[in-house]
């Protein structure tokens, strides 16, 4: 039974919820002064609005409204507003469930997302299907190049050079037995999991994704292999593998024509890629490697120390990914999937980088 200390706690709470009430009347202009609040404290999601996203609107809505065209029921949700949401939910690397409450709690999402506190807002099921459909129509190099071209109009990528590294994009561990494993490698899907009581288990296996080390620490995962402007550190191009394949591998498929003549640095695990670097013209500025019984000459060591001044700047972009945006995970399954979450992480940072360069065109060379 409760006691009366109970109630009397209780009831005088009530009555000091009734008396603050009247004393905060709900103004018309309350969101209205709690966003210019939200402005003067330098809101980070002011300057994307700014951003005409807009250009993305004809590839997101023929990959993706195929199927709600039907007659009846709720309209499709516009597919720019999603494809925003999206991006907020790489800057901030939250789950589904997150983001759609985060919409709902905060006002400054709101306002990047163009919602007032009577817009029906999206629910982490159409944000999944939403990101399902993308990540299935393979349209992420698309609509990363297509932002790359509005950067390339602006003149904010310079194309004087470039720098190639590779990173660890980590997704949830699996423990698998031995023998799982082998399979994998090999290419093969375990046959315990084919069985039709194991189809649930299979859904929640990637068989795409690779264990390897590095310095004596295991990633499981991918790797974005990234080739970028060493002027404004904008993304040029990026390439997305298993965490077990090498960073040289990954190397001509980030080259293009816009290469030829021109530098390219990198560290040296791109050594002996001889062959693709003359196949693309480009100029080599890749770190020499000293090997057992063949140390690097002081010459050597000094030309390497002079290329890591410009190789550098390549890790300020994995450096914001990690800090900035909340770290270089992803939650999905398969590399398709790890491919469009990649993707999303690179259009984001560049994104960003934009906005930090805009603020005054002499950073480009910061």
């Amino acid at each position: 039974m409760l006691s009366s200390h109970y109630y009397k706690i209780f009831g005088e709470n009530d009555m000091k919820k009734k008396r603050n009430k009247k004393k905060r009347s709900r103004s018309l202009f309350d969101e209205e002064m709690k966003l210019k609040k939200l402005t003067k404290q330098s809101d980070p999601l002011l300057k994307l609005i700014k951003i005409d996203f807009e250009i993305f609107r004809h590839t997101l809505e023929s990959a993706t409204l195929q199927d709600d065209n039907g007659k009846g029921g709720r309209p499709p949700y516009d597919r720019v507003l999603l494809f925003k949401i999206l991006l907020l939910q790489r800057f901030y690397n939250i789950s589904d469930e997150q983001i759609e409450y985060q919409i709902n709690d905060r006002l400054s999402f709101m306002r990047f997302l163009d919602l007032s506190l009577a817009d029906d807002v999206p629910d982490a099921k159409t944000i999944w299907l939403f990101k399902d459909k993308l990540a299935k129509a393979g349209l992420i190099e698309e609509l990363f190049q297509m932002f790359n071209g509005e950067l390339e109009e602006a003149n904010m990528i310079a194309n004087e050079g470039s720098i190639i590294d590779a990173s660890f994009v980590e997704v949830p561990k699996k423990r698998n037995k031995k023998n799982e494993n082998d399979d994998i490698k090999n290419g093969k899907i375990p046959e315990e999991w084919q069985k039709e009581e194991n189809k649930n288990k299979l859904s929640q296996k990637d068989t795409d994704a690779r264990w390897t080390k590095k310095n004596n620490i295991s990633y499981y995962g991918y790797k974005n292999h990234v080739k970028v402007d060493k002027k404004s550190k904008l993304i040029k191009s990026f390439h997305v593998t298993d965490a077990g394949v090498h960073d040289s591998q990954a190397l001509d498929n980030l080259l293009d024509d816009k290469d030829k003549d021109k530098e390219l640095y990198a560290d040296s695990a791109y050594v002996g890629q001889e062959e693709i670097l003359k196949k693309h013209s480009v100029i080599d500025k890749i770190h020499e490697k000293g090997y057992r019984n063949k140390p690097l000459t002081e010459k050597q060591k000094e030309s390497n120390k002079i290329k890591s001044k410009t190789r550098v700047r390549v890790e300020h972009v994995f450096g914001y990914m990690e800090n900035s945006m909340n770290s270089m995970k992803i939650k999905s399954i398969g590399k398709k999937k790890a491919i469009f979450n990649i993707g999303m992480m690179n259009i984001t940072y560049n994104i960003f980088r934009f906005l930090f360069l805009s603020q005054d065109r002499s950073l480009q060379i910061a």
